[in-house]
């Protein structure tokens, strides 16, 4: 359901926010233009090969792309910081640094999670990235204050010290040592450290990558692994991501083809923090299968282990429980 249309800002959902602040960013650019504009820069993102030069040139680029990938990026990095919420309660970052943030996306979900204004920085290297942010947040109140800083993400990075950390979409534009640079500057530098990539075998590995780096600095991970030990899956054989319903935009339409009114955003990540956490007891890593009766649930598991169980009409409320859970999800609910 909308909120109500004369609801003050600071108090309507930050994705209805962020959805009518990247409305009016393609006003006065042809259709056509923006739609070849995201073509040209997703053709960008999918290589191989790490760019030496800011992918986002200038304003018509960053507005493109943000209105057609920044909506995804906010609902993967969201349900990210959800899930780290959970293990963490009564946890709430009291600032926030969001390196290779953009035009902000990130940013814009750790509002949504944690109530409460705290200070931000935005760091990336497009300076049109972040002077469109910086417009963005305008509509905003808890980032007004953020402060959106032209810096090199490579070796050279230097973070201060802060509360949680947030690299989302970045590590696969950075070769592999600026990769383990940049985790080693955000583990030395926070409390919390949130990593989100492409939900692809590739994403995967970077995430994995990371997650033994951080667990290496002595921090714990919080989600989505119920324990901190070796992922279980066998190198090669699959991979670890999830799923974020994402409202679709007449840009998104017109780029992708097809009438749906929202997509399926793909994402890995590994939430990790220095202080105790409360994993949980186990986590729904496929989408769930319903069939008559019963229903199939694939789950990573402390031990680590990764097992399917079946719920069936004769587990009463669990059952009633497994047919409302999705993937990403505890098991069993807390209220099971």
């Amino acid at each position: 359901m909308n909120a109500p249309a004369h609801l003050p800002s600071d108090r309507l959902p930050a994705a209805e926010v962020l959805r009518s602040a990247l409305a009016g960013l393609l006003d006065g650019l042809p259709p056509r233009q923006a739609a070849q504009a995201v073509e040209r820069l997703i053709a960008t993102y999918r290589g191989a090969t790490p760019t030496e030069a800011p992918i986002l040139r200038d304003r018509a680029d960053v507005a493109a792309y943000a209105a057609y990938r920044m909506p995804a990026t906010f609902e993967a990095v969201r349900s990210a910081l959800e899930a780290f919420a959970d293990a963490v309660p009564g946890w709430a970052p009291g600032d926030h640094v969001d390196v290779g943030g953009g035009t902000g996306a990130a940013a814009w979900a750790v509002s949504a999670t944690w109530d409460g204004e705290r200070p931000v920085t935005v760091l990336d290297w497009a300076e049109p990235a972040l002077a469109l942010g910086r417009e963005l947040a305008a509509a905003r109140p808890a980032l007004k204050d953020a402060r959106w800083q032209r810096s090199r993400i490579g070796p050279a990075l230097t973070i201060g010290s802060t509360d949680l950390v947030t690299v989302s979409y970045v590590l696969n534009e950075l070769t592999a040592p600026d990769r383990a640079a940049l985790v080693d500057a955000a583990a030395g530098a926070a409390q919390a450290v949130v990593i989100v990539e492409p939900g692809t075998p590739d994403g995967y590995a970077r995430v994995i990558e990371a997650r033994d780096r951080l667990i290496s600095a002595g921090f714990h991970v919080a989600a989505p692994c119920p324990h901190s030990a070796a992922c279980p899956i066998v190198p090669g054989t699959d991979w670890c991501h999830f799923s974020a319903r994402v409202s679709r935009s007449s840009l998104h339409r017109q780029v992708k083809g097809g009438s749906l009114a929202y997509e399926d955003e793909k994402f890995a990540y590994v939430a990790a923090t220095r202080r105790p956490v409360a994993p949980v007891p186990a986590r729904v890593v496929r989408k769930p299968q319903i069939r008559k009766g019963q229903v199939l649930l694939d789950l990573c598991e402390t031990d680590p282990a990764l097992r399917r169980t079946t719920v069936t009409k004769r587990h009463g409320d669990l059952y009633r429980a497994a047919r409302d859970t999705d993937w990403g999800d505890a098991w069993p609910p807390a209220h099971g």
